[in-house]
């Protein structure tokens, strides 16, 4: 639902100030292009593309930039998050775990998006690899972007400003968590099987 791959049946959903439910076709696709970045567990890097051409694609499909522009702005990325310029020209076969997850995460910053999706983004590296990532991601934050992770690593749940926990797709428990303001009151917060008076 918050990367727009599937829509609400019911309710609200916002984000960046766009209402997700009334996207349709290639709205839908502008939206993630220019609102989202994805970061998979299991990278989904293009075997194909080297690290650098795998962070251009998404700048290229998003068009307006010269070659040389997007390679400069690829390069700068790689190197933000530790990636090292001899390494810029190898394919994800020649990478380490880590190293591609490095490069997913510079793919995902390629259109400078609002909002960050990382789905279990240390679920696949080293524990010394996963703190890295971990504190990348908070900068990230840091920098007023919006970082939502997916995860069973307590790590990175324990720095998170805000933690709901799910248990059999249901929220359990949410720390930390503010009500929106809309129309300059909160909005009231609903619990199931509890009414309100």
């Amino acid at each position: 639902l918050l990367g727009g791959l599937d829509k609400p049946t019911s309710g609200e959903l916002t984000i960046d100030g766009v209402d997700v439910k009334k996207l349709s076709g290639g709205q839908e696709h502008r939206f993630r292009r220019q609102k989202l970045g994805f970061v998979f567990q299991s990278f989904h890097l293009i075997a194909d593309l080297t690290a650098l051409e795998n962070v251009m694609l998404p700048m290229e499909l998003k068009g307006g930039m010269t070659n040389a522009a997007l390679r400069e702005q690829a390069s700068t990325l790689l190197r933000q998050v530790g990636i090292e310029e001899k390494r810029h020209t190898h394919k994800p076969g020649k990478l380490s775990g880590g190293q591609q997850q490095r490069v997913a995460i510079a793919r995902a910053l390629a259109n400078n998006p609002r909002v960050i999706l990382a789905d279990e983004p240390t679920g696949n590296v080293d524990s010394i690899t996963g703190k890295r990532i971990i504190q990348l991601l908070k900068q990230l934050a840091e920098q007023g972007r919006t970082v939502i992770v997916v995860t069973h690593d307590r790590s990175i749940a324990g720095i998170a400003d805000v933690r709901l926990e799910m248990e059999d797709g249901r929220i359990k428990t949410m720390e930390n968590y503010v009500p929106p303001i809309v129309n300059n009151r909160p909005l009231p917060q609903k619990t199931k099987g509890r009414k309100r008076k």
